[in-house]
């Protein structure tokens, strides 16, 4: 008899029930996609079940080799320290069990269509004559204190402006570094250009689209010339869940590197030369399970303290969607005094719009 594997797929986790359904909903599509696996999912924060549930499930069936993604755009904190330690925690009490960790989306073509689908059905739903090389793209992405997560962000906004052939494109993010939606949309808003849209580079809705949307209409009330028009989020797009697909069969090839060159607690990654070699460790403990109505399978499961020691064949990886504690015990993000951000969105902006 062969071994069994199964699939794990880790999310951040939200306090918005919407984004909690929808990520389930892209892990049974990654089940469809890979039927000869036994899947399933849980979250780091914010939401049940947590990932201890959905691992013990699968050790329930009898499964004894994990193939774990973490359900996340790019490398960064949650990716590099939160999931790999839940992960490692996990393994350290049952010795018996084999977790190996996949790496993040990350900049993949397959991702990038999706995102340009995404943009094309918005462009569709507008009755305006307005070309693409009158049009600017403002691709707003989670934002971390990674700068290689950021970095990625804004390659994804060139690659699209590249292929859909806009006039000009811009990158923002949604809180943790600069600029944030709103600066980065006046800014935007003074080009020239005659319509703007704004694409939030997310898996899932949740509190930060929302917010996102929010401030696109208090910078659309002063700039009543300008056409904004607001894309879609990746969510379920079928080349996500192929992706994701690719992902966990990367694991059992071997293929699932990540890129060490530019993780800031490896490299003298500059402006963040003092995080290098840092402990490596989950700070979700707290937060763990809570913040939705859905339930944990009744279950009342004891946190342990998690386990990790840092190895970099695992993947690393960073987009989450949920208001940000900024005393989260996180390593100091060195430029959180810009003006420009690194705030998370306040709550209620709607109230700021101008009548």
């Amino acid at each position: 008899m062969s071994e069994q594997y199964g699939v794990m797929v880790c999310g951040h986790g939200s306090r918005d029930e919407d984004a909690v359904k929808e990520f389930k909903s892209v892990a049974e599509g990654i089940k469809k996609r890979l039927p000869q696996y036994e899947t399933d999912w849980g979250f780091l924060e914010f939401a049940n079940p947590v990932i201890r549930s959905g691992l013990d499930a699968l050790r329930g069936k009898g499964i004894r080799n994990i193939l774990a993604v973490p359900g996340m755009l790019f490398a960064a904190g949650h990716a590099k320290n939160d999931i790999p330690s839940v992960l490692n925690a996990y393994q350290v009490e049952n010795p018996n069990m084999n977790i190996s960790y996949g790496r993040e989306l990350g900049i993949d073509l397959k991702m990038i269509r999706a995102a340009g689908d995404r943009i094309d059905e918005s462009i569709k739903k507008t009755n305006s004559r307005v070309s693409r090389e009158e049009t600017l793209l403002m691709v707003i992405g989670r934002g971390a204190s990674d700068p290689d997560a950021n970095s990625n962000v804004s390659k994804v906004t060139r690659m699209l402006w590249e292929g859909l052939g806009m006039g000009w494109a811009e990158t923002a993010y949604s809180g943790v570094t600069f600029p944030l939606v709103e600066p980065g949309l006046e800014h935007a808003a003074r080009l020239g250009y005659k319509r703007i849209i704004v694409f939030p580079y997310f898996l899932f809705t949740g509190v930060l689209v929302k917010r996102i949307f929010q401030y696109t209409d208090i910078v659309a009330a002063k700039h009543k010339k300008i056409e904004f028009v607001k894309a879609s989020y990746l969510n379920d797009h079928p080349l996500v869940l192929d992706t994701f697909a690719e992902r966990v069969q990367e694991i059992r090839s071997g293929r699932n590197n990540m890129n060490c060159q530019l993780c800031k607690y490896r490299e003298q990654f500059l402006g963040f030369e003092n995080e290098v070699g840092l402990r490596q460790e989950s700070h979700h403990h707290h937060v763990e399970g809570i913040g939705t109505g859905f339930a944990d399978n009744g279950k009342n499961i004891e946190k342990p303290k998690s386990v990790y020691i840092h190895d970099h064949n695992h993947n690393h990886d960073h987009d989450h969607d949920h208001d940000h504690d900024p005393n989260h015990q996180h390593h100091p993000y060195p430029h959180a005094n810009h003006p420009l951000g690194p705030k998370t969105l306040e709550e209620n902006p709607i109230k700021s719009i101008p009548k």
